[in-house]
């Protein structure tokens, strides 16, 4: 059979619909991606010649009574002439739609052929392109079960967030520290600030190293381009065994060598982080829509599985106590990463995999 799975425009979405179309295509389906015009989309698939890969124009929707809604309604009539036209040479057996406006087109494309089709909300609390698709889907599958009370007249199942295959392999402890330059021996913290902003994050890290000087600890930190050379300084100038990159694709490497995350709370790094079984210390995005990194927080937070901090309370002296207390105390970091374990999406890509096909039945 064929499937369409439409998942572009941030990490969020294009990685877990990756994993998704990878258990497919092992299953013997053929799989059509949908991705936004976004330079991540491009990179994250470069070389995936095993799907086929097509580009819809980016949308987000403006407020109602903005003058930007008219250029809006024709990109989005746009992309769904696109994608009816798409449909009728591919003949997909069912849609996936991993979240965002992106997947709001190839929904009402796929549910105007009468095929099954399905939205994925990793988040705790909903966006407002997830809200609308779940009108026109024939189920919500949710990485979260607390999210199932927003959508109370749709078809809701928790799957969990899936996780991209390179992240579900074993990884050698030891190795991936050499790879950062890092030895064993001192407590490996990780510092990410996800796609949408790391710049307070990178801030406040980097002003409490002056303050954790007697700890034995070490850094891997993502900085991303523009704050790369102005980290490494910072943990330079205080004697600090920091790896500073802007960037690093093999992920599994960077979980699997440390031993305590600093990070924001999408959904997708939380999945990443419970799978590794790293406890963290999570500073929500303050402009994520609806709050809702904060809400997926404080289901880690309540687990004890982390420790929950607003980014206006990350205050150098805040953050350096909130970090030498977890370090000086290895069994709550123990019982932390024992709790994070637990949180994480069993087999997420296969169940949501196994809906999708228990829905559909061959073409004739």
């Amino acid at each position: 059979m064929k499937f369409v799975i439409a998942a572009g425009g941030t990490g969020g979405h294009l990685f877990p619909g990756l994993a998704v179309g990878e258990i497919l295509l092992a299953r013997g389906h053929e799989v059509m991606l949908l991705i936004s015009e976004k330079e991540i989309d491009a990179t994250a698939t470069q070389g995936r010649k095993e799907f086929r890969i097509e580009k819809l124009a980016g949308i987000g929707m403006p407020k109602l009574f903005s003058p930007a809604i008219i250029g809006f309604v024709f990109r989005f009539w746009k992309g769904l002439r696109r994608c009816k036209a798409l449909f009728r040479e591919w003949q997909p057996a069912a849609v996936l739609g991993m979240g965002g406006f992106t997947s709001t087109a190839p929904i009402l494309a796929g549910r105007s052929r009468k095929i099954p089709t399905f939205v994925h909300e990793s988040n705790a609390i909903p966006g407002r392109a997830n809200r609308l698709n779940a009108r026109y889907v024939t189920k919500v599958l949710l990485g979260f079960a607390e999210c199932a009370q927003h959508f109370p007249k749709v078809k809701c199942e928790v799957t969990g967030t899936p996780l991209r295959s390179a992240l579900t392999g074993a990884v050698d402890k030891t190795a991936a520290l050499a790879t950062f330059g890092l030895k064993p021996g001192r407590t490996t913290l990780l510092v990410m600030g996800g796609s949408q902003g790391a710049s307070g994050i990178n801030s406040a890290v980097g002003a409490a190293a002056a303050r954790l000087k007697s700890c034995s600890w070490q850094v891997i930190h993502l900085a991303g381009a523009q704050d790369k050379q102005r980290m490494h300084d910072a943990y330079q100038r205080e004697g600090v065994p920091a790896a500073v990159v802007a960037f690093h694709h093999k992920m599994e490497e960077a979980y699997g060598a440390s031993d305590l995350a600093i990070a924001r709370s999408g959904a997708a790094s939380l999945a990443e982080l419970s799978h590794f079984g790293l406890p963290s210390i999570l500073i929500p995005y303050p402009f994520a829509a609806d709050d809702h990194q904060t809400a997926n927080a404080k289901i880690f937070e309540d687990a004890g599985a982390a420790v929950l901090m607003k980014e206006s309370d990350a205050t150098p002296d805040a953050l350096a106590e909130k970090i030498s207390s977890l370090i000086a105390d290895p069994a709550r970091l123990a019982a932390m990463a024992q709790r994070s374990r637990a949180l994480a999406p069993d087999a997420a890509a296969k169940r949501v995999a196994d809906v999708i096909l228990n829905s559909c039945k061959p073409n004739p």
